[in-house]
């Protein structure tokens, strides 16, 4: 025989009466309990909050002993209350004793009950809690029932997200949403920063539960899926999407998603049972994120985040609220937490306040990590789930030296964190003390120390970090930032800027080199099967000469009466530079003829990133002012591993001895043509690597700004010649990867080098 619910529409606005009372939170919890208790006329109403230790502690009962609320605890998966929070899936039993999972408490005095009805607490498909209802006869619940348990659940979610039951915890223990997180990801920049989180793309507060008319909110519901589809159609149908970083083919599956009927309906009917359309699409969100976090097929989970931000988007249309990041102030420590994120939207947040960026996505090349390596802001990436676990306003320590986050941090790691900090500032306070001291190894060789660099807000760093230069200024970041191509004036302007601040130094430009990882969001791309390896470059610089001799001729009036070096690259053979020579030729006479100045000096230079250069060295030095190596690109063409696949960018040691010889062999065909040789990847930028360049002859590297000052105490103490006669034997052998990484250890280790 069904009971007599009053349905969870009374329920709900009988709980908003609860919810509203100036209560405490136990007498808030016992009122809920009491409340469901009388509405299901079930005999008995508990509730289950978990702890930051993995156990379900009942928190709330009416119909069990009140003597057993927090003293009565499972582990998540015992008993039928740790099934629910394991599987994130309700239970409905007329006979909860004959079920293998029951677990008998005595204390709770439940033998006399059967049918048993349990549903998650759930909040952004995190399991918090679990919800009870249990009766004397045996009978299945309803599934209306199971609907009003469900939204009941929605809102002591948000009291346990609101932190209301801290204050009824026992001494020595913490809900589990304010427990203390380790999570381990990929170091994108280093640094170590401190902080209190903020969600680039913050999940929009719900403040109103509960409907006061469902007519009403089914019509808002109707129109703000109407708008978000159509936002869709217009983004797909202009490629405008790409902004975002993403694929045509995964926009399509947002727009089947959002034009799936079964999605709607299940929205809806939540709203039927009371919530507003808001709440609606949240809770609905949340029983499918919690579900599919269980599922063990990726592609299953790589839709997870398109459902996610596709009901992010509904929710904000609902709202009124813009998309992206909000211009809300930040905190003076924020650490900014993203799925993803674009350069141009990392640049929008005022510098001095972001201590640390962690992402869900992205790799060593995005564009996003560029601009943080260039901002100096530690960064971590690859990071499971951040944006689901971390509430904004969350402690968080982001230690971008090794690759961890520290969220909601306890007292001593954090005071472990702040030491570590103070003892790189006293650190960093050493290398400015030898800012000004000349770059010369202790058997007195000089050394050039560059900077690697893109943006404006790099410049000052020349001054600060006593670089000799700019050995490498990537041209494509304006290009990356802007929402359309450049002018040539802004290009002209930003070329001038630079040489401006770099006074007598000397400045790199490299030419755009877009394609591969560097989509921009206003041109069109085909899809390649390996885009490192494809149109990029040099390659799409020749096919589209129109933006080649625009950048040229910026790059020559920003010259004019001055010393200007331009860098082509992915150049894999003569003829490829021939013909960006002949450009640079054509553009000269053109500013000649028209009365306009020109460079008093012009030095034109490759990038070596190609392997197919390495059988060319003696022929490219006759022909050119000067060789850059990248070393990034050269290393993962040299192993044939993609440095952005994680199975294979760690596959191969960049100091391996058959690298390190295609290394010496560039610096010493450099040598022999009397052509300067600089490093401008990664190798550069580390004690260790670059002591093992200093070893194979190279005398000039370009690095980010923090590496000048370890590199330089590093290079003060080396004895070169003694490294290069050492390193030869190591590299003549033909020993293996680990030994040439021991023995630059034992080398510098034997005399006191730091790295």
């Amino acid at each position: 025989m069904r009971s007599s619910l009053a349905g969870p529409r009374v329920l709900l606005r009988r709980l908003r009466e609860v919810m509203a009372e100036p209560i405490d939170a136990q007498e808030r919890l016992d009122n809920i309990v009491r409340l469901i208790a009388a509405n299901v006329v079930a005999e008995v109403c508990s509730v289950y909050i978990l702890r930051a230790d993995g156990v379900l502690e009942l928190f709330a009962t009416e119909g069990l002993n009140k003597r057993a609320v927090h003293q009565t605890a499972l582990k998540v998966g015992e008993g039928l209350v740790g099934l629910i929070a394991s599987n994130a899936r309700p239970l409905n039993l007329p006979n909860a004793q004959a079920h293998p999972s029951f677990a008998y408490r005595p204390e709770t005095e439940e033998e006399q009950y059967h049918s048993f009805l349990g549903v998650p607490i759930l909040r952004a498909g995190r399991t918090l809690g679990v919800l009870v209802v249990q009766n004397k006869e045996h009978r299945t619940y309803f599934e209306d029932e199971v609907e009003a348990l469900q939204t009941t659940a929605m809102v002591i979610a948000e009291m346990v997200a609101a932190g209301e039951l801290e204050a009824i915890t026992q001494q020595g223990t913490t809900i589990d949403l304010t427990r203390p997180m380790h999570l381990t990801g990929v170091s994108l920049a280093d640094g170590i920063g401190l902080g209190h989180v903020v969600l680039h793309e913050p999940r929009v507060e719900i403040t109103k539960l509960i409907a006061e008319d469902g007519e009403a909110e089914k019509v808002r519901l109707g129109d703000a899926v109407q708008r978000l589809r159509q936002s869709l159609d217009r983004m797909l149908a202009s490629g405008e999407f790409s902004q975002h970083g993403e694929h045509r083919e995964v926009l399509e599956a947002y727009r089947m998603f959002a034009y799936d009927r079964g999605w709607i309906r299940k929205i809806e009917e939540a709203i039927r049972n009371g919530l507003t359309a808001e709440a609606a699409v949240e809770k609905v969100q949340s029983d499918t994120r919690a579900q599919m976090l269980r599922q063990t097929d990726p592609y299953l989970r790589e839709r997870l985040h398109d459902l996610d931000d596709l009901a992010h988007r509904l929710i904000r249309e609902l709202m009124g609220r813009e998309h992206g990041a909000q211009d809300s102030e930040l905190p003076k420590d924020a650490i900014i937490v993203a799925r993803n994120m674009g350069a141009a939207e990392l640049l929008d947040y005022d510098r001095d306040h972001v201590r640390g960026l962690v992402l869900e996505e992205s790799g060593a090349t995005s564009h996003v990590t560029i601009v943080a390596r260039a901002l100096g802001i530690p960064t971590v990436g690859q990071v499971e789930d951040i944006v689901s676990v971390a509430e904004a306003g969350d402690a968080m320590i982001v230690d971008g030296e090794i690759g961890q986050v520290f969220l909601r941090p306890a007292a001593d790691v954090e005071q472990a964190f702040a030491e570590k900090v103070r003892f790189r500032a006293k650190r960093q306070e050493k290398y400015r003390e030898q800012r000004d001291v000349a770059s010369v190894s202790k058997d007195g060789v000089p050394v050039t120390l560059q900077l690697n660099a893109g943006l404006l807000v790099d410049l000052p760093s020349l001054e600060d970090a006593g670089a000799d230069g700019i050995g490498l200024f990537r041209t494509e970041l304006q290009f990356m930032v802007a929402s359309s191509i450049p002018r040539m004036q802004q290009q002209q302007m930003l070329y001038s800027k630079v040489l401006d601040a770099a006074k007598d130094k000397p400045v790199t430009f490299r030419s755009l080199d877009i394609g591969g990882d560097k989509m921009l969001p206003y041109l069109r791309f085909a899809q390649e099967e390996n885009p490192a390896m494809g149109w990029r470059a040099i390659r799409f610089g020749l096919d589209r000469p129109g933006m080649l001799r625009t950048q040229i001729r910026a790059m020559l009036h920003a010259g004019a009466e001055r010393h200007l070096r331009i860098m082509f690259p992915m150049v894999a053979n003569l003829d490829e530079f021939h013909q960006a020579k002949d450009y640079v030729e054509r553009e000269l006479k053109h500013l000649r003829q028209h009365g306009h100045a020109v460079p008093a000096d012009l030095k034109l230079g490759v990038m070596l990133e190609v392997p197919a250069l390495l059988y060319q060295l003696e022929e490219i030095f006759a022909e050119v002012d000067f060789v850059s190596v990248g070393s990034n690109d050269l290393l993962q063409f040299f192993f044939a591993a993609d440095r952005g696949n994680n199975r294979v960018a760690d596959r191969f040691d960049a100091l391996s001895a058959g690298f390190l010889r295609a290394l010496r062999e560039i610096a010493q065909a450099g040598a022999n043509a009397d052509v300067p040789v600089t490093l401008c990847g990664e190798l550069a930028g580390k004690p260790l690597t670059a002591l093992a360049l200093l070893g194979c002859g190279y005398r000039r590297l370009s690095m980010s700004p923090s590496s000048i000052g370890p590199v330089k105490r590093m290079l003060l103490e080396t004895d070169i010649s003694l490294l290069q006669s050492e390193m030869q034997t190591v590299l003549q052998a033909g020993k293996g990867r680990s030994d040439v990484r021991a023995f630059l250890q034992d080398f510098a280790k034997t005399h006191n080098i730091p790295v």
